[in-house]
C-alpha cells in the first residue's frame, strides 16, 4: 500500500504489522541460551494478534530456514531491545520518574522492567494499536510495574496537546524513546517529532533513537527481499512500501542544535558492548552504518515557534 499523511493501521496491516514482527523477534531472542532480553509478553501479545507467520515463528511451528533471516532478525532485536531497556534503567537511575514511548506497538516495557514506585509511564500509537494490546495485556492479567498511561494518538497530529491532557508533565525531566520509528516518518516530519520533544522536555530530559544515514533507502532494498521469501509463509505486507525516503536532517547534528548533549555510537559497537559481533550478513548490511543514540537536554533555550 501507499502511504499518506492520513493513513492508519491495526497490528495486521501497514505499519502495525512490523509491530508485531518486532515483538515475534523479541519473542524468539527471548528464548535463546543466555538471551539479552526477557520478554515474556513478547509471544502472548503476536498470538492475540493472529498473523499466522508470525504465530508460528514464535511457537516453532516454522523452522527458521529463510536463509538465516529469522534469526539474524532475532540476534538484532534482542541487542536493539536491550539498548533501549538500559537507556530507560539508567534514566531511572538518574532520578527521571516519567516516560514516553514513543510509537509503542507491542512494546511491554510498562510491564516487565523494574520501574521505581512512582514513575509514569506514557505509551503512544495508533488507536487500534492502543486498544488492542491494551485489551490482551488484560486478558493475560498483567499488572504493569509502573504507572502505566496509554495515549491514542496520531504522531503526525497534534500528540503533545493529547500527551499533556493525558497528564503529562513537562516541567519534569523525561525519558523519551523513539525506537525503531524514525524511517515510518517523512523527513519533515522527523524534524518536527524532535522539535515537539525539545519542546515538552525539561532540563534533564534524556532521549533515545536510532539514525539510518541512508534514509531508508538500503534499508527499503533489504527489506523488499526479506519480504519475498517471507511472502511464501503468508506475509504479504510490504515493508519496503512503508519507508519515507528523502534526504533527512542528520538526527546529531539536529538535537546538538536544539540544545541536547547527544553520544551516538555505530551499531556494530553496540552489538560488542553486549557481548555480540554484529552478524557479517548481506540483509543487515545497511544497518551496519546506523547509529543508536542517546542525548541528555543540557538547556531548554528551544520552545519551537515561540522562541
Amino acid at each position: 500500500m501507499n502511504r499518506s499523511d492520513s493513513d492508519s493501521w491495526d497490528l495486521a496491516s501497514s505499519v502495525g504489522a512490523t509491530a508485531t514482527m518486532v515483538a515475534a523477534a523479541r519473542a524468539l531472542a527471548s528464548q535463546e541460551p543466555n538471551p539479552l532480553i526477557d520478554d515474556p509478553y513478547a509471544a502472548p501479545l503476536v498470538r492475540a494478534v493472529g498473523m499466522e507467520f508470525f504465530t508460528k515463528l514464535v511457537d516453532g511451528t516454522l523452522p527458521l530456514d529463510d536463509g538465516g533471516a529469522g534469526a539474524m532478525m532475532a540476534d538484532f532485536m534482542a541487542v536493539r531491545t536491550r539498548f533501549f531497556d538500559d537507556f530507560f534503567l539508567d534514566a531511572t537511575k538518574a532520578g527521571v520518574k516519567q516516560a514516553v514511548i514513543l510509537a509503542s506497538g507491542l512494546d511491554s516495557r510498562a510491564y516487565r522492567l523494574p520501574w521505581p514506585s512512582g514513575t509514569t509511564v506514557f505509551e503512544i500509537d495508533q488507536p487500534a494499536v492502543i486498544t488492542a494490546k491494551s485489551k490482551t495485556m488484560a486478558d493475560l492479567g498483567a499488572t504493569p510495574t509502573a504507572d502505566r498511561c496509554a495515549v491514542a494518538v496520531d504522531l503526525r497530529d497534534d500528540w503533545p496537546s493529547v500527551l499533556k491532557a493525558a497528564g503529562f508533565d513537562s516541567s519534569i525531566p523525561t525519558a523519551w524513546s523513539a525506537e525503531g520509528l524514525l524511517v515510518y516518518l517523512p523527513p519533515a516530519a522527523q524534524d518536527r517529532l524532535f522539535d515537539d520533544i525539545t519542546a515538552a522536555s525539561a532540563r534533564g530530559s534524556r532521549l533515545a533513537t536510532e539514525y539510518h544515514p541512508d534514509a531508508g533507502s538500503a534499508l527499503g532494498q533489504r527489506a523488499a527481499a526479506l519480504g519475498e521469501r517471507w511472502r511464501e509463509h503468508g506475509f504479504d505486507v510490504d515493508v519496503a512500501d512503508l519507508f519515507y525516503d528523502g534526504e533527512r536532517t542528520p538526527v546529531v547534528d539536529y538535537l546538538d542544535a536544539k540544545g541536547w548533549r547527544v553520544t551516538a555510537r555505530p551499531r556494530p559497537d553496540v552489538f560488542a558492548a553486549y557481548g555480540r559481533a554484529f552478524p557479517d550478513a548481506e540483509a543487515l548490511g545497511p544497518l551496519r552504518n546506523s547509529l543508536s543514540v542517546t542525548a541528555i537536554l543540557d538547556h531548554t533555550d528551544y520552545r519551537g515557534d515561540e522562541s
